[in-house]
Parts: structure tokens; sequence; C-alpha cells
């Protein structure tokens, strides 16, 4: 039996307050509840079935009062501060209503087919197009569209201003997202509180979401002081192998085989690992970053050494919320984090004058370190088409040539972080592929960044090459409980090299040839829920 490797367990505590969770609920007075705005004092429901626009208290859920809706199809509902707008998805138009009575002070036609949340900014009025997926900023003379921009995943349904950035709900993806109002990058990602979220509202402290399924209106925390959330736990052993088979005629000399090994994080517990043989050390790279290393001497031919390490954790989905208004400036940064994870590399080239020349180029006079990586991540993710070339080219060389690997990506994009002042490393995984028990013998690896209150964060702009908002957002922050990350790496390491999860050196007799396997298994483990 080898010997195990004890952990002191962090296990993470799931009860606190974070955004999205839910603080106060009640029934809608209706079962056919669409926009939902708030007046100061009062939320305000609409309900196409009655055609009704209602004044709720949102203490109790009580109608206050109700006046008829200015059409027969009322959706998205927005306050001014004097009056309530409507939009109505059958005429196609979008009125401004007296709350006393319902008259109609005024009406614009809507720039869309089919016009669904609705908001007000404090100067204009913002209407998302629930078909094509768009968000529009509107002209108020006229009601022609002067912004728009692609909405967060496929179907906006509601939207709300908070006073600094948009909030856009989608039915069909069940979440709730914050939208920079510049450009429509979404920041934010919320689990909707029910299956069919609809209406949105802010009440300039918390959330409100009305959902269609569940007929119930949800006061949602927007910010709170946690970080981050967990979900989704996996409980999983992971082995993995690394083999070296001799063929030929005389001796492997020398053989070493360093092992990365995993560590407790936020969404990642480690429970136990075992090494198999029992004959290895642990040492520490520059980088902090623990190995198992295996020493073999005079492998015979058709002999195999196989080196194992079985992990058993418990992986967590995990989601941050980042407000870049909340992330510290570059100086707030510890100094042993800044040296070291800004330094150059040979795969980097951080010193190159294209690498010096883009790297102004993408971050502009940006000093926020949130939007300093967004910009980066931003630029590779277009930049750069996923494509095998074979080897790992420098940033310099990919960047130019416009496709690389996961790994390539990586390179670009902390190279271009580290050329601007911003601390970059890499993370490398061993995967769930499909199925609960499968077998990973590809990797993964993508750059995290160090933001000043927040930590390390992942900023993956390989898995971000999508086209959507959202598709791009789950790529920063945000991590599904499929990965088990085992390195933590900077660059070129004394045993890992610029490799991840594992690396060998050797020494061979002439006319000797070695075949090298390496893969993980993972294999699920039941969760007791009592």
């Amino acid at each position: 039996m080898s010997k195990p490797i004890l952990f002191i367990l962090l296990i993470p505590v799931l009860i606190f307050a974070y955004p999205g969770k839910v603080v106060h609920s009640f029934r809608a007075p209706h079962n056919f509840s669409t926009g939902l705005t708030f007046d100061g004092n009062y939320l305000w429901l609409a309900d196409y079935n009655r055609d009704q626009l209602m004044q709720i208290d949102p203490a109790s859920g009580k109608v206050l009062k109700s006046i008829p809706s200015p059409g027969f199809w009322p959706m998205g509902l927005a306050w001014d501060g004097h009056h309530l707008w409507n939009v109505d998805v059958k005429q196609k138009k979008i009125f401004q209503v007296d709350p006393k009575d319902g008259t109609i002070l005024r009406v614009l036609d809507a720039p869309c087919n089919d016009p669904s949340g609705l908001t007000w900014d404090g100067q204009t009025l913002w209407l998302t197009d629930a078909r094509k997926n768009k968000i529009y900023r509107l002209d108020l003379s006229d009601g022609t569209a002067v912004k728009r921009f692609i909405g967060p995943y496929r179907s906006p349904v509601g939207l709300t201003f908070d006073g600094k950035y948009l909030w856009c709900s989608d039915r069909l993806k069940d979440e709730i997202y914050m939208v920079d109002p510049a450009n429509g990058e979404v920041i934010i990602i919320l689990q909707a509180p029910g299956p069919y979220s609809r209406g949105l509202a802010w009440d300039g402290k918390f959330l409100w979401n009305t959902d269609f399924q569940t007929d119930s209106l949800y006061q949602i925390i927007r910010q709170d002081k946690e970080r981050y959330h967990l979900s989704n736990l996996r409980r999983a052993k992971i082995t993995f192998t690394h083999r070296v088979s001799v063929y030929g005629k005389g001796r492997l000399r020398h053989l070493e085989t360093y092992i990365a090994i995993p560590e407790n994080m936020p969404q990642q517990i480690i429970k136990s690992i075992r090494f198999t043989p029992e004959n290895y050390r642990i040492k520490k790279d520059r980088w902090l970053q623990k190995v198992a290393v295996f020493t073999d001497e005079q492998v015979p031919s058709n002999h195999t050494v196989t080196d194992i390490m079985t992990v058993e954790a418990e992986i967590y989905a995990i989601r941050h919320f980042i407000f870049p208004d909340q992330v510290g400036s570059l100086q707030d940064i510890p100094a042993d984090i800044r040296k070291r994870y800004t330094a150059d590399g040979s795969k980097y080239q951080i010193n190159d004058p294209y690498i010096q020349k883009l790297a102004r180029q993408i971050v502009g006079k940006e000093t926020n370190p949130y939007w300093m990586a967004r910009r980066i991540f931003d630029y590779v993710r277009r930049h750069l088409e996923y494509k095998l070339e074979g080897g790992w080219n420098t940033a310099p060389v990919v960047l130019q040539r416009g496709t690389g690997s996961c790994s390539e990506y990586t390179f670009s994009f902390i190279a271009l972080a580290r050329a601007a002042g911003l601390p970059a490393r890499y993370v490398g995984t061993i995967v769930v592929r499909g199925d609960d028990a499968s077998i990973d013998d590809v990797f993964h690896r993508w750059p995290q960044v160090y933001l000043p209150e927040y930590g390390w964060v992942s900023f993956d702009p390989q898995g971000g090459d999508r086209p959507l908002p959202r598709d791009q957002a789950m790529n920063i922050g945000n991590l599904s409980n499929r990965f088990l990350i085992t390195t933590q790496g900077g660059g070129d390491s004394e045993y890992l090299g610029w490799y991840y999860d594992y690396n060998e050196k050797y020494e061979l007799d002439p006319k000797v040839k070695i075949e090298i396997e390496t893969f993980g298994e993972w294999q699920p483990e039941k969760i007791n829920d009592k």
C-alpha cells in the first residue's frame, strides 16, 4: 500500500447570502405576469391576460391599485420618475402612461417585432427583442434605436437598470445577467429563482424578478460580501497514470517522472491522495507548485514503468461575482505576486516590440485590472482560432499567425497581461469528458489573473471564443465541476518545464525507444444526502 498524503480540509460553507439568493417572495396576483418595475415605493406588475397594470406592496404582495393596460398584450414596464412606460408586443408600441388612471400620454413605435423587456436609465428607455436577441437604447423623439447590441443568450425578456448596469433575464437559460450598457458584455451571471424568468425591477437595493411558471415574485440579492457561490457537488476518484514502455536493444538508463499534485481551492476539496509506487519524493518548483518525483534506473527493454496518482476529491461548480468597481488597483496587488507573475518567459517574450505595442493598443488608458484583463481576453478570443499546428509556439508567433491550441491561447493571454503589468499564470487540469465515468488523455489549461480583492480568477479566452456574450462570460470566473486542477504554474518549471499535469526526463542507450502514455480516469462516487 502506498502512503496517503493527508490534508486539512477546508469545507466550503454554502449558507451565506450571495448575489442571486432569494430573500423574499410572494405569489403574483394572477397567472400571466410579464413586465415589472419599481416606482420608488411600490412595484408595478403587468398581466397580459387581464390587461392590467397593478401597483403592489413589495412587503406583503397586496395589490394596492389597478389601471388598464394601454394595449391588449402588455409586456415590459419602466418607471421614469413620474410616469409608467409599457410596451405592447402585439401592437409593437411603447406607451407612456399616467399611473393615476391609465391615461395614455404618448405613443412610440417599437423598433422591433418582438418587444419584451423595458427599462429607464435616467435619460431614456432600453428595450429587448426576445426573438432576435437584441437590446436597444431608444431615441425618445420617435422610438428608433440609437444603440443596439446582441442579448446575453437567446431570449431576453426582462430588463432593468441599477444606476450603472443593465440586468437582463433570459427565459431559455433561466439566468439573469449583469450587462455593461456601453458594449453589451455580460459581467455577472445569476441563476434565476424560477424556471421561466420574465420581468425585472430594481428597488435601489434588491433586484425583483417575476416568474411566469411559478406565478411568483422574488426579491433577490444583487450584491453581498460573498465573492463566489458553489453548487453541483461532484464526488469522484481520479486516477492519473503515467506509463513508460521500453523497446529496443539496451536500457532506459535514467527516468524521472513528475506528477503535479492538486491542492485545496475554494471549489476543490482534496480528501486524499495516494501514489504508486511508494518510492517518490515531493518537491516544490519556483512557482510553488508541488510535484511528486519518481526515479527509475536501468530499466531493461520490454519493461514498463508505471506511476499512478489516485485522488479522492469533492469538486463544485463555482460562479464568481466580480463587480469591476470593487476590484482594487494594480498597486493593491501583493509585491511578491506582482514580481513573480509579471516575469518574462521563453513562451511569452513580453519584451518583444510586437507584444509591447499590442499590449498598449489593447489596454489603452484603462487602469482597472478587471477591465484590463477583459480587454485582453476579448482580443485573444477574437483574433485567434482554435487549431492544433503542432508544438507550442511563442506568443508573438501565435498572435501574428492567428491560430493556436489551448496552451498557445494561454501563452498569448499571459504575455499580453504581463506586458501590461497585470499578474497572470495558468492552471492545468484533468477533465471529465462527457460521461461521469470517463477518460481524459487530452487535458486542458487556461490562464488566470490576480484581481485585488478577489484573488486568482480564471480568464479562458479559448473557452470564451464563442459568439454569445453569456457563453463568453461563462469563461471568466466560472468553472463547472468537470475540472480537477492539478497545476498552478507561471511558466518554465524546473520539474514540469512548460508542461502541466506531468513531465518526464530520461536518458537512453543507443537504439532504445520509449513510448509514453498518460491519461486520467474519472470514477464517480455516490453522494449521501443524509
